[in-house]
Order: C-alpha cells, then sequence, then structure tokens
C-alpha cells in the first residue's frame, strides 16, 4: 500500500490542516513528518477553532492514529499544553497518538539559544519563531540531541544535563543579552516530560513498515511551506527542515518508490510571515484588504502575514521540486470583490526575463512581471458545488491548471471543513 503525502506549496500558512481534516476520512494513519510547533495547523468545524503545532491534523477523527515521525522536533512543554486543549474533547490519546522514538526533543536551553543568536543578528534577524526549532536541528545535525527514545534510558538525565551545560557556554558567547530563569524552566520541561512518557512510542519505520504490508491507507503531512525547504527556499530565511517531499521520505523512514498522490495546497494569492524576499507583495489598500479579509495572522504566532498577488512562478517551482499530482487551492474566498486579479508569471531578473525561480530573489534583483485577469464580486462561502462558482473564479482556476499542468481537485471557500469544493 503507498503512501499519499500533503504539504504547503508556498511560505506555509496554506491551510494543510484543514485538508488533512478533510482527507483524513479516507485514510487509516496520519504521519507528520517535519518541523516543530513552529507550525500551525488550524482546523474549524462545529463552530470551533483548533490550533495544532506538532499533533497531527487527523487527531478528531475516530478511526484515524496520528503518529510524530522521526523527522519532527517535540517541545514536551508546548506538547503537553495540546494535550491539555484536548482533554475536552475525551480522545483516546494513548491509542490514537503514536510518537517516534526517533523525533529529537526541543530542551528550555533551546530556546534561549535561539532567542540569543536571534538578537545578536540585529536588523539581519531572519524571523525566527523562538521555539527553538533551529538549535535543536543543530544538535540533531552535530549529533548531539536528545531524542524521545532517550526518555526510556536509566541516564537520560545525564545526557540532558550534559547538553544543558553546552548551551548555556554557548548563550554566553553570543553578544546579546536575555533575561532567564532557567530553574523554572526546567521545572515546567521536567514536567511536561512524565506526561510525554506516559503516551505510546513506538519504532516508527517499522511501525509504517507493517501497516503498509497490512494495507492501511496513510497520509504524510508537512509542516510549514516549500519555499521554506532549508535547501530548495528562500535561504537563509527558511526553516530548519525539509518540508518538500523528499522531506516525508526521510522524515517517516517510507522509500521513495512508495510515495503515490502529492497534494499541493496554494493560497489562490500568497503570504510570507517573518523576514525574507517575497517579489509579489503588497504595501498598498489591496494587500491591506487581503489580510484583513483572510484574517491574515500567523497561528503559532500571531504575527501579521504579508500578503501579495499569486507569485506562478514560485508555484511552478514548488509543484516540480514535490512532483505534485493533485493541487487544492484555498481562501479562494478573499479575492471576491477584486475588480481586477494579478498573476506573476515571469520575473525580470538583472534586466533579463525568465519564467524560473533565480537563486536569488531579492527585491533588487527581481521584479514581478503581471498578468491580469477579471475578478468576481459573489460571495463563495455559502457555495456547494463547481457549478455554482462565477465565471470569473473557473477562468482564473482553468488558467492556473494550464500553467501548472497539474488539476485543481479542491478549491476551499472558507475555513470550515464544509466549506470544501470538490471538482
Amino acid at each position: 500500500m503507498a503512501v499519499d503525502l500533503l504539504l504547503g506549496l508556498q511560505w506555509g500558512d496554506e491551510g494543510k490542516g484543514k485538508i488533512v481534516d478533510v482527507l483524513t476520512k479516507d485514510y487509516d494513519i496520519i504521519a507528520r513528518f517535519q518541523g516543530g510547533p513552529n507550525a500551525g495547523h488550524t482546523l474549524e468545524f462545529d463552530g470551533i477553532k483548533h490550533v495544532l503545532h506538532t499533533i497531527p491534523s487527523g487527531i478528531f477523527h475516530e478511526n484515524a492514529i496520528n503518529l510524530v515521525g522521526n523527522g519532527v522536533v517535540i517541545d514536551p512543554v508546548i506538547f503537553k499544553k495540546e494535550l491539555d486543549n484536548l482533554a475536552q474533547f475525551k480522545l483516546n490519546i494513548k491509542e490514537k497518538l503514536l510518537i517516534s522514538r526517533k523525533a529529537h526533543l526541543i530542551l528550555p536551553t533551546h530556546r534561549l539559544l535561539d532567542a540569543a543568536s536571534e538578537a545578536s543578528k540585529g536588523k539581519a534577524k531572519i524571523g525566527s519563531t523562538l521555539k527553538g526549532i533551529g538549535p535543536t536541528y543543530m544538535d540533531k545535525t552535530g549529533r548531539n540531541g536528545i531524542r524521545v527514545g532517550d526518555l526510556e534510558l536509566a541516564d537520560w538525565k545525564d545526557r540532558y544535563a550534559a547538553l544543558r551545560d553546552k548551551h548555556i557556554d554557548m548563550i554566553d558567547f553570543y553578544d546579546a543579552k536575555i533575561e532567564y530563569n532557567l530553574e523554572e524552566l526546567e521545572a515546567e520541561f521536567f514536567k511536561a516530560v512524565e506526561v510525554l512518557k506516559a503516551l505510546t512510542f513506538i519504532d516508527s519505520e517499522e511501525y509504517l513498515y507493517q501497516a503498509q504490508e497490512a494495507g492501511k491507507s496513510i497520509l504524510a503531512e508537512g509542516a510549514q511551506g516549500s519555499l521554506l525547504d532549508i535547501d530548495f527556499g528562500t535561504y537563509p530565511f527558511v526553516t530548519s527542515s525539509n518540508t518538500t517531499a523528499a522531506g516525508a521520505c526521510t522524515g517517516l523512514g517510507v522509500a521513495p518508490g512508495q510515495i503515490a498522490e502529492v497534494f499541493g495546497i496554494f493560497k489562490a494569492y500568497t503570504t510570507r510571515v517573518g523576514s525574507g524576499p517575497f517579489p509579489t507583495e503588497l504595501f498598498d489598500e489591496v494587500g491591506e484588504t487581503m489580510g484583513r479579509v483572510g484574517n491574515e495572522f500567523g497561528a503559532t504566532t500571531g504575527r501579521p502575514r504579508r500578503c501579495g498577488w499569486l507569485d506562478l512562478v514560485a508555484l511552478k517551482y514548488a509543484v516540480r521540486v514535490n512532483g505534485v499530482t493533485q493541487l487544492m487551492m484555498m481562501k479562494g474566498d478573499v479575492l471576491s470583490g477584486f475588480d481586477t486579479l494579478k498573476i506573476c508569471t515571469q520575473y525580470k531578473y538583472k534586466g533579463e526575463v525568465i519564467d524560473h525561480l533565480p537563486y536569488n530573489i531579492e527585491p533588487e534583483n527581481v521584479e514581478p512581471i503581471y498578468f491580469e485577469m477579471k475578478g468576481w464580486a459573489e460571495d463563495l462561502t455559502k457555495m456547494k458545488g463547481d457549478e455554482q462558482l462565477p465565471k470569473e473564479l473557473n477562468a482564473y482556476i482553468e488558467y492556473l491548471e494550464k500553467e501548472l499542468r497539474v488539476p485543481i481537485k479542491i478549491v476551499s471557500v472558507g475555513p470550515d471543513r464544509t466549506q470544501t469544493i470538490h471538482r
């Protein structure tokens, strides 16, 4: 049985959580393969808004098993808060939520290192969420990290103390003053670790292999977006893991040949949180309207998202890098009311017109070239089928399908799971 994969194609915040929630009924296992609690997957149903950071988005479905893979980094404190928020729903967490022993832990000093590093950069800061993600992945690749499986060892606190002391020396190295009370942070951390230890730890690569052998259907869920990939994103303004399709293989232990469908999620326009280049960013009333109507605030940080027209150059790039087989377009309803819509189809790059994503898309090198289309005025939020969609929106969709060479199978017309049109 093959594994299907769902990931974001822009700078994150595309609406992956909602689509995983919509698709979960078709899958036995939902497996998160990378990232940490800097992700915020928002689900909305029955009039309630849920924000998940580490726990997979299938947790509210009775029959789905949710797995946190080895490629994820886990902050026990944030994880405990997520579990506390889920307590009211009486979910069988012990059986429904499985944790890979090979997933790495975010320590309190990882967060302090993140803050010290960002503060030391001054105006050159990358816009970190200060969750300790980067330093944790640095310890992972530096072969210093503490993994979930270490919690089962008798000497795990000695390992913790050794890494903590190393981190304190590193924090002192930075020329940045940060205030912290390590004793308080550690007390909260160790309390949360005990909650984590009560969950079910597994050898996830073996579990998924056996699940495939048994014919179980598996959906791998990514975090952040393709343009934040550590290798293929807008470096250095990226996250610390591989957010593209290849990350599902290394983040779960799934062979490349086992990947079947690759669902690519994108917004009908473009947003970005934090620092970094953004060729189609709008600084006018149109951008402000997109942000206000789309409620564009980070699910994790609350930071306002930067907004702009759809960047087809970057989107084509993400489709190709990931091998996307199906597309899902989110927030089509936000574009209602604009007389004219613009789509960036090419860049003017160092005086030359190009249609691919170059090495550097800083504003001094790149100017977007736009194709204009007629907008629509209709409210999409109550529409139930594609036959109800305005002809201008259908023209917009058909143009994107032609350019991207991939079908758009879902159009989202609102945040609730019911506001989803299948094509």
